[in-house]
């Protein structure tokens, strides 16, 4: 029987953020879910229906994103998983597992790296280890630049094949649909510190110390993160295994029926 998501307001410090959690049977650590870059936390909902509903899964909007008001002041990779991380403590939670899609694959990592005993298992999904990678083409990282694409619906399905790749090359109106049913876009400069939270970030050096079992998935067709960089992980953190499901950037949700599974067998493994 699934249980429905409980949104709340939770306070860390000065700082409001906007969390949901699934209940789960608490016979295993939470999933926490790290989004992409200026998505909130409903675009990953398709994915969460898929995974086990004795899983207890936890999400939320970065601050500046959705439904979570503009910190005072910039923050860096470092200083966000440490917020997390007491974002984890008010909530109740010990231990716990992290996934992360792409943006937020590099605050999984960087939680991974600064909570070795805290956080269990890594899925890192359609990323990458941030400044120093096989970067995408000119034409896809200027759209990046801006939020436009969660603000103006048609210049989404405009832009959803350059960017995003895979099923939406056939189906462009899909990337409508999955960045504006339900979801909530923060501000310009909410956006503009997360592109600088990012700015001069790498997890190459750190990744063979990497303690945790991780989970690398990958689109074949992923034109924003190129599929070289997922080998690159793999090669370098030690505990990792790899697979390259055969979509583009949004597969964790295009592919949700397939790809949830995937990740539960990665959990649930000993």
């Amino acid at each position: 029987m699934k249980t429905a998501s409980k949104l709340q307001q939770v306070r860390v410090g000065r700082q409001e953020v906007r969390v949901s959690v699934r209940p789960g049977s608490g016979e295993r650590p939470p999933l926490l879910l790290c989004n992409g870059i200026g998505a909130s936390l409903e675009l990953l909902q398709p994915f969460v229906r898929r995974l086990d509903p004795s899983l207890e899964v936890v999400s939320f909007d970065v601050p500046g994103v959705g439904g979570s008001p503009l910190p005072s002041t910039p923050y860096t990779f470092p200083t966000l998983a440490c917020f997390v991380g007491k974002m984890m403590d008010e909530l109740g939670y010990d231990t716990f597992d992290v996934l992360g899609i792409s943006w937020g694959g590099g605050l999984a990592q960087q939680l991974a790296f600064q909570n070795p005993r805290r956080v269990r298992r890594a899925v890192l999904v359609a990323t990458a280890t941030g400044s120093i990678m096989v970067p995408a083409g000119p034409k896809v990282l200027a759209a990046m630049i801006t939020p436009r694409r969660y603000r103006d619906a048609t210049y989404a399905a405009s832009v959803a094949a350059q960017l995003y790749g895979g099923s939406l090359r056939g189906r462009p109106e899909d990337a409508a649909r999955f960045l504006h049913d339900g979801s909530r876009v923060g501000s310009q400069r909410g956006y503009l510190y997360q592109l600088l939270a990012g700015a001069g970030w790498t997890s190459l050096p750190g990744l063979p110390f990497l303690r945790q079992r991780v989970l690398i998935l990958a689109g074949s067709d992923d034109p924003l993160i190129p599929l070289a960089n997922a080998k690159i992980m793999k090669r370098l953190i030690p505990r990792s295994t790899l697979h390259v499901y055969d979509d583009g950037h949004l597969g964790l949700v295009t592919q949700a029926e397939l790809l949830g599974p995937r990740v539960n067998e990665f959990l649930e493994a000993p």
